[in-house]
């Protein structure tokens, strides 16, 4: 049967370090080789996944935003999108300007991709996200509120405290028209809370990668609670050591954390085809 593996980039196969071992890169190259259809889905932006996952060959197309996005990844270019619907769209807008969190606005300007905040209203969060990213082209700061929320948005990230982004949450995930979480960043106090088109969850990009390489399976892997749709759509799931609680209770399985090459050594011991494990 052909079978589709998909994982999570932070936190799963990415170690606490925010790098891709040798030793997964080698056996995840080595099976690829050999003809695993393997990918990633994240909620990364392309560019941002690119840096982490450097050295990784994926030889179909990768999933970033959460879903919203299904791109080529050596090329760039979208092969599937998920965006607002304009009455969608506004209601998000009307609840940034009423509320004003620590927000990240990711839309298409012009044509081109940005992420667009207000300076001398970061917070840590947002700091630590910036410095990230420094020389990254979609930086868009903006002087003011007038710019924020032009172009095409396909992306809303508000961080901040848990009990700041508890009123965001409960609007938008008790909303049908959207897909919302609100998560604690990984290794870090703040949360974050994102919101997106109803249609941009993993699940839905993976079936959409599942039907266009006719596959018959999917075996995904993750850490976190924005990993639970894809979890839901697949034969089998498996949550690493170091994943939360509740996607642990939604898993087939639990293998080995992030920083033991949990993904990698489950592949090369489970995988149809051998790999160079030298």
């Amino acid at each position: 049967m052909k079978t589709l593996y998909v994982t999570d980039l932070d936190g799963t196969l990415l170690n606490s370090r925010d790098t891709i071992s040798p030793y997964s890169i080698g056996i995840i190259n080595g099976l690829v080789e050999k003809g695993m259809l393997f990918t990633y889905a994240t909620a990364r932006s392309l560019v941002s996944a690119s840096v982490v996952a450097r050295g990784l060959s994926t030889r179909i197309p990768v999933i970033a935003y959460n879903g919203a996005f299904i791109f080529q990844p050596d090329t760039g270019e979208i092969l599937a999108r998920e965006g607002f619907g304009g009455e969608e769209r506004e209601k998000v807008v009307s609840a940034m300007r009423e509320r004003k969190p620590g927000l990240l606005v990711y839309s298409h300007v012009d044509g081109e991709e940005k992420v667009s905040w207000v300076t001398g209203r970061e917070n840590e969060g947002i700091r630590r996200y910036l410095s990230q990213r420094k020389g990254d082209p979609r930086l868009r700061p903006l002087a003011d509120e007038s710019g924020l929320f032009d172009g095409e948005i396909f992306y809303f990230t508000c961080i901040g405290e848990r009990q700041e982004l508890l009123p965001l949450y409960d609007i938008f995930s008790e909303d049908g028209r959207y897909t919302c979480t609100l998560q604690q960043e990984l290794y870090r106090p703040e949360f974050w809370c994102e919101i997106m088109p109803k249609k941009a969850t993993k699940a839905n990009a993976i079936l959409k990668l599942k039907a266009l390489w006719e596959c018959d399976r999917v075996v995904s892997f993750g850490d976190a609670v924005n990993d639970l749709s894809m979890f839901r759509i697949s034969d089998e799931c498996y949550a690493v050591e170091n994943a939360v609680e509740e996607l642990k209770a939604a898993a087939t399985g639990v293998i080995g954390s992030n920083d033991a090459d949990g993904v990698a050594r489950w592949l090369a011991e489970r995988c149809p085809q051998d790999a160079d494990r030298g």
